[in-house]
């Protein structure tokens, strides 16, 4: 039996200085793998089993795991529960399942492993493709009562897609089937039949029981059928390559380190290949070219950085660089575009809605974006491409984004580092999706901004204003409409010059063939402050009445032009008095369930935090409102 010598570790400070000595020792490699698969299939017991057999579990570790155990049996006494070995979180040890990633670090005389036990439950599949992101390897367990479930499949998609390419296909539980071996070959025919078009380089079956530790660390007396690997030699022997270090020199700078006015260096994580002093290299976006004078560690200086290395460069000459740069070769330079092609995971509750803005970040670098395309979905069982408008909680799609700036990149196939990225909820700040780059959309690099010679402070100068956007927002029958006629036609008595969108009458042209779910309730407003825009630009002030449901579309429409010429203006009319006047039966309707997604009704409507203006209809006239937005506009010196 292979001796494993343990440490315990957590994402602690000893963890990470353990990890970086694992990572410079190189005589003996370091293996990067995760376990993962449905939930309940064994896999925190499966690691505890490892660390079980190493006999070096510490001695009042292995007394705690015990009390807590609590397993009686008749015939086999108290019976230890390995997973508690690893499931650390009290929710964890409560239920009975994982929930955090954990890692663990433990070595073998040919190697040293760094394993990170992800969740089966379909709720924290973001946590298990958070493990996944920072491993070369995985081990797939699947239940052999169960057989290949939905979320074995999403695993192994999600595996595929984070270009994992060699996999160990772990049967466990072989003890309760009576290590049949009809059934596990079963399993086996069928799970490569479905991974086939994902691409795998190589997937190992493997029969164990993790819990009697056959086919863990030592064959298995119990199945003489069986005549390859132990899981833990195939761990010893596998080869997964080290791509990172022979790729092109990539460094996103991090930030600035300038500790005393006489050193200044840019700090960050070598994200792939090697460079040393002297070398020349470049600094993206600018293009300047400086040559590396010293490679700065809290240990000293090193003749030579590689992927993985925590530095700080030094350059011969004075450049300017900051948090966002990325530091190339000459002959090596990133990707640029500000849309791309992408694959998505959703991680989040709330539905991904093409059209609206999230937050983007990838490596150090962060801009708003919105996802302008779902091209397609992945279906997990069977890996068709469904068509589909939005994406929910841990499905798959190709999309297209758009970013308000460009960003550098590699395709994730070429560079993990430079080619992954997430969005981030831009009012939450949860995470809710993590994406690999596939390429920069052509039109990308293709469509340039055509210069005018006439600007929009010209335009504004001839007509004598300055130019905004009036942004009505409320519940259908609170008197938005009315109020931006009102305001309109004294506007133009003034001599002022205008243009009013409104909800109804754009859906007749432009917007006529969105529906009224929310992604295109989204896409509706996109589109409306895409058009908002473009009158601001031509000297205007615009009127725009729409519902307009949600604060982060009418955050993107204030974001689209300029400081002090979006205007938010909250009719606010209680539902109860905009259903009474109901002037065009639409609450009637819905009410009697003629209409889905009925904002106030079967469909929600967030009030604004902090408008400019807040009117109230039903504690004035239309007229004496629109008089108070003709007050807010002389003070701002727009008429």
């Amino acid at each position: 039996m292979a001796r494993l010598s343990v440490v315990e570790g957590a994402n602690d400070g000893a963890s990470e200085r353990l990890a970086a000595r694992l990572v410079a020792d190189e005589d003996r490699g370091l293996l990067r793998f995760l376990t993962c698969g449905s939930v309940d299939d064994g896999k925190s017991t499966l690691i505890g089993r490892l660390l079980f057999d190493s006999q070096l579990v510490f001695e009042d570790q292995l007394k705690n795991v015990e009390r807590e155990s609590k397993r009686p049996n008749s015939t086999r006494g108290t019976e230890i529960d390995l997973s508690l070995l690893v499931d650390g979180l009290q929710a964890e040890r409560e239920q009975g399942i994982t929930i955090d990633v954990a890692y663990r670090y433990f070595s073998t005389p040919r190697r040293k492993f760094i394993v990170a036990d992800t969740p089966g439950h379909v709720q924290y599949t973001r946590n298990m493709a958070t493990g996944a992101s920072n491993c070369d390897f995985g081990v797939l367990l699947i239940d052999a009562r169960q057989g290949v479930l939905t979320q074995t499949r999403r695993h192994a998609c999600i595996l595929s897609l984070l270009g994992i390419k060699k996999v160990a296909l772990a049967v466990n539980k072989m003890d309760l089937i009576d290590f049949d071996q009809e059934r596990f070959d079963e399993i086996t025919e069928d799970f490569v039949t479905f991974a086939v078009p994902l691409g795998f380089d190589s997937i190992t079956p493997i029969p164990v029981s993790a819990l009697k530790g056959d086919n863990v660390t030592m064959p298995s007396a119990h199945m003489h059928w069986y005549h390859g690997p132990t899981l833990l030699g195939h761990l010893e022997t596998v080869d997964v390559g080290r791509k990172s270090v022979e790729g092109p020199f990539r460094f996103p700078v991090q930030w600035v380190n300038r500790p005393h006015l006489d050193f200044r260096g840019v700090a960050g994580t070598v994200a792939s290949g090697r460079i040393k002093p002297g070398e020349e290299v470049v600094i993206h976006p600018s293009g300047k070219r400086v040559h590396v004078a010293r490679i700065v560690t809290a240990d000293g200086d090193l003749d030579e950085a590689q992927d993985g290395d925590a530095i700080t460069l030094t350059f011969a000459e004075e450049v300017d660089a900051s948090r966002g740069d990325i530091v190339t070769t000459p002959e090596a330079a990133p990707s640029v575009a500000d849309q791309l092609a992408a694959k998505i995971i959703w991680f989040d509750e709330e539905e991904m809605l093409p059209g609206r803005s999230y937050t983007i970040r990838c490596g150090t670098q962060t801009a708003t974006a919105t996802v302008s395309a779902l091209k397609y979905k992945l279906n997990v069982d069977n890996l068709d491409h469904v068509a589909g408008k939005t994406l929910e909680m841990n499905e798959v799609g190709l999309c297209n984004l758009s970013m308000t700036k460009p960003l550098m990149f590699d395709p994730y196939g070429d560079n993990p580092e430079t080619g992954s990225f997430i969005l981030i909820d831009r009012f939450t700040n949860a995470t809710v999706a993590a994406g690999m780059i596939e390429f920069g959309l052509r039109r990308a690099t293709n469509v340039k901004w055509q210069e005018l010679f006439v600007d929009k402070g010209a335009r504004a100068d001839l007509k004598g204003q300055k130019p905004c956007v009036l942004w009505f927002t409320g519940l259908s029958g609170s008197g938005k409409s009315t109020i931006a006629n009102t305001l309109e036609k004294r506007l133009h008595a003034l001599g002022r010059h205008t243009y009013m969108l409104d909800g109804d009458n754009v859906r007749h042209g432009l917007n006529k063939d969105l529906g009224f779910t929310d992604a295109d309730r989204v896409e509706n407003i996109r589109r409306v402050a895409e058009a908002a825009r473009l009158f601001v630009d031509a000297g205007l002030i615009v009127m725009v009445s729409f519902i307009s449901p949600f604060r982060s579309e009418r955050r993107m429409a204030r974001e689209m032009v300029g400081e002090g010429e979006f205007i938010e203006i909250f009719v606010d009319t209680p539902l109860e008095v905009c259903e009474a006047r109901d002037p065009k039966g639409l609450y009637r309707k819905a009410r009697a369930g003629l209409i889905q997604n009925f904002t106030g009704i079967d469909s929600s409507y967030e009030a604004p935090e902090s408008p400019e203006l807040d009117l109230r209809t039903s504690e004035s006239t239309p007229e004496l409102l629109a008089e108070r937005v003709l007050e807010e506009l002389r003070r701002r010196n727009v008429v």
